[in-house]
């Protein structure tokens, strides 16, 4: 049995002794709330299952969570502000990825180091930190074992997946644990869609070869991580998985509580669009930073009505365009009044936010004379590929774009599949 293996066995253990322990607490769920009125139980997070079983798992160990705010119990309590005052658990340190662990920061920025004011606990800032310099964070702060628990938006691009990466390799060089307390994916498990990374593209948006939006949880993005890209060296990781929700689900399904994992991603019709419009971060026009409606609303100087009327033309399923105008008040023309579209998602269950980004960058190409990429091409790694750029510029439709991409997500969808762990 080799070290990978192991590294999923210790997984699977984990959850196997949380799950008797859920499975006894027949009273507690029956008095969970019900979700959306069906009559469902409410989703438990890994946190919920961690603490239901008394810490169980931690004990005798001096441990440090990344996290954020989204790091909250049902009632919508700091998992750092619950355990810090609990003896059960021996928390000695809390770290901070983009935005910060009170997510004060911007995108691309962090809050540095400091201590917490609330509970005296140092914060170490792992943003942009990865190999043996975050090992010695890790090693300076003395823990033996290092939780995870933020709310990912399940995207290729967004960047804690990459956080979670990052730790898993210096949890590994430092010799810590790591632990992984699962949350939903807000917009569903039920398939991985768009292309798939080329190394040769990776940075912070895209470490390893996954695809665009990944349809899958953080805890299987670790068992993935661990078996498939870190085998040579991987992190002594157990995962705790949540109880009541199935891949089908989306956010509100869940009857949990939603705390923007960024500034930049209010709500979860936000994430719905997110792993679609994200792309024009790529372009010269907004992807609505600095409005109510980030990556619903996109739009640029002297684009008018032919850019909806030419994507409303396609017929995409489950979803339209409305001609929009808008003024960013911050980011790409702060200050100015643009034209543009905003994306209404019409049909959840049929929408395709992978498609229909492509399907915008194609048609604001064809109506607006004043597109452009931006100069850094940015656009290949949101993408992960050159093939997406070079194809829209030489004038491929959605269709033949989309279908550039086949083969190499049915091979993803593959490997994924061995590390799923709900059903539905």
């Amino acid at each position: 049995m080799n070290l990978s293996r192991r590294g999923v066995l210790a997984a699977g253990g984990a959850v196997g002794a949380l799950a008797v322990t859920a499975a006894g607490s027949a009273p507690a769920a029956a008095s969970a709330a019900s979700v959306r009125g069906r009559g469902r139980p409410r989703v438990r997070t890994g946190f919920d299952r961690l603490a239901a079983d008394g810490y169980r798992l931690l004990r005798g160990q001096k441990v440090g969570v990344v996290t954020n705010p989204t790091g909250v119990t049902a009632d919508v309590r700091h998992i750092v502000d619950v355990m810090h005052p609990d003896a059960r658990v021996d928390l000695t340190a809390v770290f901070g990825p983009e935005h910060g662990f009170r997510g004060t920061a911007q995108a691309g920025g962090s809050e540095g180091r400091y201590d917490d004011p609330a509970t005296g606990l140092p914060v170490y800032d792992t943003y942009l930190k990865s190999g043996q310099d975050l090992a010695d964070i890790f090693t300076a702060s003395g823990v033996d074992t290092v939780l995870f628990d933020i709310q990912d938006a399940g995207a290729r691009f967004y960047t804690y997946i990459w956080t979670l990466y990052d730790c898993m390799e210096a949890a590994a060089l430092a010799g810590k644990r790591l632990v992984v307390l699962d949350r939903p994916n807000p917009v569903t498990g039920r398939a991985a869609l768009g292309p798939v990374l080329d190394p040769a593209f990776a940075t912070f948006v895209g470490r390893r070869e996954i695809a665009q939006a990944h349809g899958m949880t953080v805890a299987e993005l670790a068992l993935l991580f661990n078996a498939e890209f870190l085998r040579a060296d991987p992190v002594r990781l157990e995962v705790v998985t949540m109880s009541g929700w199935r891949r089908s689900d989306f956010f509100d399904d869940t009857g949990l509580p939603w705390v923007p994992p960024s500034p930049n991603m209010p709500t979860p019709e936000t994430a719905l669009v997110y792993s679609g419009t994200c792309l024009f971060e790529g372009t010269n026009l907004s992807e609505g930073r600095g409005t109510t409606r980030p990556f619903e609303l996109l739009g640029a100087e002297g684009i008018d009505r032919h850019w909806a009327a030419a994507v409303n033309a396609l017929r995409l399923p489950g979803v339209a365009f409305r001609e929009a105008y808008f003024a960013p008040t911050f980011s790409k023309f702060q200050g100015k009044t643009v034209g543009g579209v905003q994306v209404h998602v019409q049909d959840r269950e049929v929408f395709d936010p992978v498609r229909t980004g492509i399907a915008l960058l194609v048609t604001a190409k064809q109506t607006w004379s004043g597109f452009a990429w931006r100069p850094d091409h940015w656009i290949d790694k949101l993408t992960g590929n050159t093939r997406v750029r070079t194809m829209i510029d030489a004038g491929a439709d959605t269709d033949a774009v989309v279908a550039a991409w086949r083969s190499d997500l049915t091979a993803f969808r593959a490997k994924r599949r061995r590390y799923l762990r709900y059903e539905g």
